[in-house]
């Protein structure tokens, strides 16, 4: 099992990056833009205080050797968030992802609140299960190494998309 966190400060008002995390649009240019395909919304419930969406992809990566005994390089991911207002001023919620037909588990937790009237400070916190003997820990790291950059990729994506709406 690994533990990640992850923190990025948005240069916008919280009230924005909240209407941002609860519109399902961004969400799904998140991930055409992080080149995922048959990216398709499953399930998707909205109000004012909170959302939960499902949504279905489909994820390439490059394997290492010893990982492409237990993993193919394109899967079918469905990732489940769910954000809601926490009545403070702050925003929050839950995720995970579920691989198709692969060993590993990712679900975490997020929280938005403000810093300052113009900049909104974000935190991830991600654990990561592989379930796989012997070569587990390898997986995990490798597993770690793509959230990181997945991570990245959303923190300038969401700066992407604040600045453009």
């Amino acid at each position: 099992m690994v533990d990640i966190r992850r923190e990025h400060t948005f240069d916008a008002p919280i009230a924005k990056v909240w209407e941002m995390f609860r519109d399902p649009a961004s969400h799904v240019a998140k991930f055409e833009a992080m080149g995922h395909t048959d990216i398709e919304i499953l399930e998707e419930e909205r109000s004012d205080s909170r959302l939960r969406i499902v949504i279905g992809r489909t994820v390439t990566v490059d394997l290492p050797g010893f990982a492409k005994k237990v993993l193919k390089p394109t899967n079918t991911v469905v990732s489940t968030d769910e954000w809601s207002d926490r009545g403070d001023g702050t925003y929050g919620g839950h995720f995970s992802a579920e691989t198709k037909g692969a060993p590993i588990k990712v679900h975490g937790t997020t929280l938005v609140e403000a810093d300052g009237d113009d900049r909104t400070h974000y935190v991830v916190t991600t654990t990561i299960e592989v379930k796989v003997p012997l070569i587990g820990g390898k997986l995990a790291d490798f597993s770690k190494g793509i959230l990181d950059k997945q991570m990245d990729d959303e923190f300038r994506l969401g700066d992407e998309w604040l600045n453009s709406h």
